[in-house]
């Protein structure tokens, strides 16, 4: 009954750990190694316009759905102007309203972006269109086209590449030139694709876009092509034929109305600009987190107060540190002083750094021993023995202290970040264990206890781990289970099989 209750314990906190890490590393993109930067583009659109004097009154599409990437931070500038933004279907527009308009205006919109895994797409359901009637020959010409493109596909996503792949054939027939002669520009092309397209009642639309490849000025918005199958929009490019949004393409608005629509002033130009920076990946995916309305978000150690966070920077690193005790013991056979005063004595030597806090301990211990066998001869009580340890503890850090400040030797002066009741308690258990089993016994423990702290030491002070341990905190759920199997191992240790290894030699013999 008691292993099987550990194996299932184990497997549950294992797997519910390690689930809730590889949701917030591939869902919301927390990076698993500290100080990761990823691209973030800012794109912004500058409008200016010359006002009639009177009432002026500009709307403008803003990006609503956008694919591929994750919005992080959004920014009107529009002086004294009215702002007003609301959602219309698939599309946003923001509508800038002033009751007198003079001179020339300018308006900016400024949006900044992250490329990212979460998934995001138009939710509309179009009505199918009308089968328009075209006028020869274009009537003969797309009906060819159509019948050559059912002959060779299975559904609509099919059925437009092969359309597209035959309005930009290398080597076009008499139907496709036709097309191409008549579209002159991208925008008329994807036009005359869409109304191919109504030919057999697929709904299409126009997806408006801006390349971030690269930053530039003078950017403009490109027009891909979208057909919904009836149950999501599929994105095309209406030259090349492949089918996706591309990695590089941020998107805008949809639809054939046109991008802005003035009223009381006259338009002079609208101006895009891309540009690239850097930032921290661990903020992106806060950001993503926030605008997912994850519960991660919430409950996370980021949030924190900064004070607290750096108390739980070290707090968490505490239970690494008890895994390795735990697989020292257990599993090497390594004798310590204490059960856990090897880790305590590992965060001192985290404020003293490890060569230094290696020599202060060994000389704390060594003095202590010595004072300690002769309180022996004393043959004092057991309480005020221990009293006694403790202060003489205290005043061997204190002359430490004092002797390494007139040395000008600052790192000893963090002698006094040592537990002083652990080293008590070291020091009276060293000195029983010297008393009952010898001397060699003794020193072993008191290696194996300083041996054990180092490796906690250089554990509890690595970067990734402590980056690791409180990012994702619920890999503490992963060192529990660890702890309950060892809790449940007996067979042998590391020590014992080089303590019997004569065993072995007798049993070939």
């Amino acid at each position: 009954m008691g292993n099987n209750a550990v194996r299932v314990w184990v497997c549950l906190l294992c797997v519910v750990g390690l689930s809730v890490c590889y949701y917030k590393t591939t869902v919301l993109g927390l990076p698993i190694k500290p100080q990761q930067d990823t691209e973030v583009w800012t794109v912004q659109a500058k409008i200016n316009f010359v006002g009639d004097g009177g009432p002026a009154i500009f709307e403008f599409f803003l990006p609503n759905v956008i694919p591929g990437y994750l919005k992080l931070d959004e920014d009107f500038i529009s002086g004294r102007f009215g702002l007003a933004v609301q959602d219309e279907g698939d599309n946003r527009k923001a509508q800038w309203a002033i009751r007198r308009a003079r001179d020339m205006k300018s308006l900016y919109y400024r949006i900044a972006v992250a490329r990212s895994s979460q998934s995001s797409g138009w939710q509309s359901h179009p009505q199918f269109p009308s089968s328009p009637e075209y006028p020869e020959p274009y009537a003969s010409a797309i009906q060819s086209i159509l019948d050559e493109a059912r002959t060779a596909s299975a559904d609509v996503a099919t059925y437009t590449m092969e359309i597209l792949q035959q309005l930009n054939s290398p080597v076009p027939n008499e139907n496709v030139e036709l097309f191409r002669d008549h579209a002159g520009n991208s925008e008329q092309w994807v036009k005359e694709i869409i109304n191919i397209l109504s030919g057999v009642r697929i709904p299409a639309r126009i997806l408006w876009g801006i390349r971030t490849s690269d930053s530039s000025n003078h950017s403009q918005l490109e027009p891909l092509l979208q057909v919904h199958n009836g149950q999501e929009w599929l994105t095309f490019d209406p030259h090349t034929s492949e089918r996706g949004i591309p990695l590089n393409f941020l998107s805008w608005n949809v639809g054939e109305n046109p991008l802005y629509h003035l009223s009381g002033g006259k338009l002079v130009d609208i101006d895009f600009s891309v540009t690239k920076s850097y930032k921290e990946q661990i903020d992106v995916a806060r950001s993503g987190a926030r605008h997912a309305d994850s519960i991660f978000t919430e409950f996370s150690l980021l949030a924190l107060p900064v004070q607290s966070q750096n108390l739980y920077r070290l707090l968490l690193m505490v239970p690494i540190g008890v895994v390795i005790v735990v697989l020292m013991r257990t599993f090497v056979g390594i004798s310590t002083f204490g059960t856990f005063m090897p880790i305590l004595i590992a965060l001192a030597f985290r404020e003293t750094q490890l060569l230094w806090g290696v020599l202060l301990f060994s000389l704390i211990v060594a003095f202590g021993l010595m004072i300690r066998f002769y309180l022996e001869r004393l043959m004092l009580l057991l309480i005020p023995r221990l009293a006694s340890i403790v202060i003489i503890v205290v005043i061997i850090m204190l002359l430490i202290s004092l002797v390494s400040n007139q040395m000008e030797a600052e790192r000893l002066l963090s002698v006094a970040l040592f537990p002083m009741v652990i080293l008590a308690m070291t020091i009276e258990r060293m000195s029983i264990t010297w008393e009952e089993n010898g001397p060699r016994d003794a020193l072993l423990q008191g290696f194996g206890s300083l041996f054990v702290a180092i490796l906690g030491y250089l554990a509890m002070t690595n970067e990734q781990l402590m980056y690791v341990m409180f990012v994702f905190p619920e890999l503490l759920l992963v060192l529990l289970a660890m702890c309950l199997w060892a809790g449940r191992y007996n067979g042998y240790r590391v020590c014992e099989l080089y303590r019997f290894r004569e065993m072995k030699n007798i049993e070939r013999d």
